[in-house]
């Protein structure tokens, strides 16, 4: 089953001992087209802090009260790594948050933090920590630059083989958190409809001049899926 981005803001992400916040972004991963985090906004009891959760912590969504419950406890968010969500996240917060949950982290190369795999190889392997460290001390720390969110890309022009078609308004997700489809609203070209855009599709993608090219027609796109709302 496919779910919007949008429709999942403010779900309430649920501990085994109690609420640990409302999700408030999402932070997906540019090159694999995968959610990497969901971003919690904890509220009063944790300062209104926000947190950063892999989507391996998750377990069964509970869609009807719109609730995400996962393997944590209070404790565990409460002394998990403080991350400035504000700033971007380097490779080594990343790794020192994966080290404090036990979350399996893969491998850690110059092409992403995941190697590559995606999340389902991402969940299947895990290096040892001082392992994974000593692979980042041959690289750059700096953040990983494949690491968007949901806010950032909202907005983007899209732009098809013989012009613009419209703009990013919203993602679409499968049931393993895999980007399937990039929800365009197309404006005043093709008025009152918003249609789904296969990141299979793109050739470009510049968050330097906020465009996302598409080696597909205008009228390809017209005759893709209607997002139904």
């Amino acid at each position: 089953m496919q779910r919007n981005i949008k429709s999942m803001i403010g779900f309430a992400m649920a501990a085994t001992d109690g609420e640990i916040g409302k999700v408030d972004e999402f932070y997906f991963d540019d090159e694999t087209w995968t959610i990497r985090y969901l971003i919690v906004k904890t509220g009063g009891w944790l300062l209104e802090r926000k947190v950063l959760i892999s989507p391996a912590a998750l377990k069964e969504p509970d869609w009807e009260n719109e609730s995400f419950p996962v393997n944590l406890t209070k404790d565990q968010v409460k002394h998990s790594p403080d991350i400035d969500t504000e700033m971007p996240v380097s490779r080594q917060q990343e790794l020192t948050l994966y080290n404090h949950y036990q979350w399996p982290y893969g491998n850690v190369n110059s092409i992403g933090f995941y190697g590559g795999m995606g999340m389902l190889g991402m969940m299947e392997s895990r290096l040892p920590f001082e392992e994974a460290i000593a692979l980042l001390r041959h690289e750059k720390e700096s953040s990983d630059p494949h690491l968007r969110s949901m806010s950032e890309i909202k907005g983007y022009r899209i732009h098809a083989t013989d012009g613009e078609i419209g703009e990013v308004s919203d993602l679409m997700v499968d049931e393993n958190w895999k980007i399937s489809a990039l929800v365009v609203d197309t404006g005043h070209w093709f008025p009152g409809k918003k249609v789904l855009v296969s990141p299979t599709w793109i050739t470009e993608l510049s968050w330097g001049s906020s465009s996302v090219n598409v080696n597909v027609s205008k009228e390809a796109v017209k005759n893709s899926p209607e997002l139904l709302t």
